[in-house]
């Protein structure tokens, strides 16, 4: 049985165009997933990042809301520590109200950036990680379940007042988000695209053991990317493989073209980096990845899987989106 299908946008910026045409991308792609089937479209949230254009989640959801028809919208996800719990509770009951039933908030603890911007955003950053637990109840609070006795803010309404709410999500990619998803109810998604799958496996067991509630609903966000055909899937890893190779010294600069990774002065050992990465990588035809997909959601135990395909080439991007859709048989 094949998951559900999803998309993860991180709103990538691509060398030798702006961050503002990677939040255009991102509105019209988000369009295409609408009319294409795909079940939720997700965006993330970067601070300080010559990566990703993505800062402001619930911005995104609005605009996307108001320009299509039937997907689920939703954050992947507002992290929360840089906030108070009652103005995100606000925002999504607005964005609620723009798009009746279909709403997602996701949550995360990770700063989504460096420790200096965290700072910039929330002074108490230090504390308020520790603080996501109590936020998650405050926020699940505002959106309806009411806060505790003896809370501080109980009198206080989240407005609007409106007659759905959001589904709230908790994201991450440890066992910690897992542990508090289940012990609030709640959905989990596990980041495998940051970790390349590291953990998952251990992190949803403590979700489906732990979880508190009628029935556990997980899901997973891999990247993935579909082409013509699997030469050309594997040409168009290369940025990709690249971009990883500067992510993980602690660089994040926009995503290279194609021409810019081939002219890079590749060493054996990131020759052999990459390939470990091809090799675990979820690319080739659609029903390559299709099959790939669906076996390790069934491996997993997940429900969902959202994808993620930063590429330099936004045709090719919609592309991979299309194919996936028509293997998956969305309509």
């Amino acid at each position: 049985m094949l998951p559900r299908l999803s998309i993860l946008d991180q709103s990538t910026v691509v060398s030798g165009r702006s961050p503002g045409d990677a939040i255009q991308e991102t509105l019209a792609l988000a369009q295409l997933a609408d009319r294409l089937g795909y079940a939720r479209y997700w965006l993330a949230e970067h601070h300080n990042s010559a990566s990703h254009a993505g800062s402001a989640p619930e911005i995104l959801i609005a605009a996307i809301a108001a320009t299509t028809k039937r997907i689920r919208i939703g954050s992947a996800g507002v992290m929360l520590p840089h906030y108070a719990a009652l103005k995100v509770a606000e925002q999504f009951r607005a964005l609620e109200a723009i798009a009746p039933g279909r709403i997602d908030l996701g949550v995360g603890r990770a700063p989504g950036s460096d420790g200096r911007t965290a700072y910039a955003l929330n002074p108490n950053a230090a504390q308020a990680a520790d603080a996501f637990p109590a936020q998650v109840r405050d926020l699940l609070g505002w959106l309806g379940d009411g806060l505790p006795e003896g809370h501080p803010f109980r009198e206080v309404r989240a407005s609007p007042a409106i007659a759905t709410r959001p589904e709230v999500w908790v994201l991450g990619s440890s066992d910690y988000g897992a542990q508090l998803a289940a012990y609030f109810g709640l959905p989990y998604c596990f980041a495998h695209f940051i970790t390349d799958g590291r953990g998952a496996a251990e992190a949803l067991h403590f979700y489906r053991e732990g979880f508190r509630g009628d029935r556990p609903r997980a899901g997973v966000a891999v990247y993935a990317l579909a082409a013509e055909t699997e030469e050309e899937a594997q040409r168009l890893f290369l940025p990709r493989g690249l971009w990883r190779l500067h992510r993980d010294r602690g660089h994040f600069p926009p995503l290279p073209t194609l021409e810019e990774a081939e002219a890079h002065p590749w060493t054996q050992a990131e020759r052999d980096r990459v390939e470990a990465m091809r090799a675990r990588a979820l690319i080739g035809t659609a029903d390559q990845v299709r099959d790939r997909i669906a076996a390790l959601a069934a491996e997993m135990g997940v429900q969902e899987v959202a994808v993620l395909t930063p590429c330099h080439d936004a045709e090719a991007r919609r592309r991979s989106v299309t194919l996936l859709a028509g293997a998956f048989g969305l309509a």
